[in-house]
């Protein structure tokens, strides 16, 4: 499906949603798909878009590089799973930050044949179409654009993932984050970062509005008020941090990050 704007599809949608059917689940995964499966389709862009839905393949299959555009502390703080950074353009001023051609080539060993699908802040940044049309001129052949970004990945999917230099600077900077520790209640009791809050991962349910979510939402553990608050989630892994924030994600809240490293890892960087 090809939509010219986002507005677009959001008024699709809900005509889908209220179309009058009788079968109402049938008619939300309807729209559901319908979302999934849409491209912002923004003329002449010169490279094909990719939907959320092909997204998600790709990186379950790694069938193709993943590349945020954007610039590091952004990608480090908070980015799709798998996807990659590199360094900006020598010289290129922040308003028309590009990332650097060149190495993006050694991150693909020169093959310019290699499958890349690159996404920076959603259907109105540049950065990705900069960064595309730069790979064209220097001969790549598979280029590929999720227009849609970050801020859509988030509110879809909702599962992000935070690197180690990110989760530094979020503990330094950032005092309305929220930080969920997954591990057990025995675990968290021995000792957890500084003012995180225990959501164990044992108790959360995969349906929504049950378990342990569904508790935390009620006794203040999570912050209903503000759903954009930026929430960190860690585990004893990458794995079971991973769960929580899935789970986190169906619950509407759109600025969930994991760490993927063990608790040991992330507890040393926040010392």
């Amino acid at each position: 499906m090809r939509i010219s704007r986002l507005a677009a599809l959001v008024f699709i949608s809900a005509l889908v949603g209220c179309s009058g059917s009788n079968n109402v689940a049938a008619d939300e995964e309807n729209s559901d798909q319908l979302i999934r499966q849409a491209v912002f389709a923004e003329p002449g862009s010169g490279v094909p878009e990719v939907s959320t839905d092909e997204l998600e393949q790709i990186i379950q299959n790694r069938s193709a590089v993943v590349l945020d555009t954007r610039p590091h502390r952004e990608w480090s703080i908070s980015h799709i799973p798998t996807a990659l950074n590199v360094a900006p353009k020598p010289g290129t001023p922040m308003a028309l930050y590009t990332s650097d051609v060149a190495k993006v080539g050694r991150l693909v060993d020169g093959d310019k044949s290699q499958p890349l699908v690159l996404y920076c802040n959603g259907p109105y940044c540049g950065k990705s179409k900069r960064v595309a049309g730069a790979l064209l001129e220097e001969g790549y052949t598979n280029v590929r654009r999720y227009q849609l970004g970050a801020p859509v990945w988030r509110a879809l999917v909702g599962v992000m993932v935070i690197e180690p230099d990110g989760v530094r600077h979020i503990f330094a900077n950032d005092q309305t984050a929220v930080w969920i520790d997954v591990r057990d209640s025995s675990e968290y009791r021995e000792g957890s970062v500084p003012g995180a809050r225990n959501l164990p991962q044992s108790g959360v349910l995969p349906e929504k509005d049950t378990g342990e979510v569904f508790a935390a939402k009620n006794d203040g553990r999570l912050p209903m008020e503000d759903h954009n608050t930026r929430i960190i989630v860690f585990g004893r892994d990458g794995s079971q941090a991973n769960e929580v924030a899935k789970a986190l994600g169906r619950e509407a809240f759109h600025n969930v990050a994991y760490f993927a490293g063990t608790y040991e890892e992330l507890k040393a960087l926040t010392e």
